[in-house]
């Protein structure tokens, strides 16, 4: 990571630390008072092939003892309601303002794998995990609506790991490499402001659908 793609995210998560607080505050009250503790999830992703780290989310899912792999239909049983409006709006995200203040992220980037698929597939995020780590990037905002549709036909872990392997690990490796190849301040900025723009638009598309 460059000193000037540090600065960046630390400006920045600094700023919408202190913007969006209140709002942070109020969406752990209201997930406490909907669904209880515990209010976080922290799951182990991978910041370089060999270096791990807690990815910090408000929790979305049911607690089960054992989990693993991506997710995919099989596991939308455990999506709670709450939950499930968090994740239209991407505000499960928003305790990973602290991953990028500890460094452990940036704001764009390829988003951070799963240590199995990292060992499984050493040759392709050798390549992706030269670049830290993000919040959102060209693979997410080129190709996660397109993951999520087909993750979600997936009805078993087997068949959820099969098609996320086979097709959504190269396609996004191709993508996250294309932004390495092309990233800069001015580049970052123009993601950030596609993946606003985006959620914008799906709050939207939400609001005709209900009306």
């Amino acid at each position: 990571m460059t000193w000037r793609k540090r600065i960046f995210d630390l400006f920045f998560a600094s700023l919408l630390v202190i913007i969006l607080g209140p709002v942070i505050l109020f969406l752990i009250l209201v997930i406490w008072r909907k669904q209880g503790r515990p209010l976080f999830y922290v799951a182990e992703r991978m910041k370089t092939p060999d270096q791990p780290f807690g990815l910090w989310k408000f929790r979305t899912m049911t607690v089960v003892d054992a989990d693993a792999g991506v997710s995919g239909g099989n596991k939308e049983a455990r999506i709670t309601p709450m939950g499930a409006k968090l994740r239209a709006r991407r505000l499960d995200e928003f305790p990973q303002l602290w991953n990028i203040l500890k460094g452990d992220l940036s704001f764009v980037g390829p988003r951070p794998p799963l240590r199995e698929y990292v060992e499984r597939f050493p040759d392709i995020y050798g390549e992706v995990l030269k670049s830290r780590p993000g919040v959102t990037g060209l693979a997410t905002i080129r190709f996660h609506k397109h993951e999520d549709r087909l993750l979600s036909r997936c009805t078993t872990a087997q068949e959820t790991d099969d098609v996320y392997t086979r097709i959504c690990v190269p396609r996004k490796a191709r993508l996250d490499l294309i932004y390495a190849r092309h990233q800069s301040t001015c580049y970052d900025f123009d993601l950030v402001f596609q993946t606003i723009g985006n959620l914008f638009r799906r709050k939207r598309k939400g609001g005709d659908a209900k009306n």
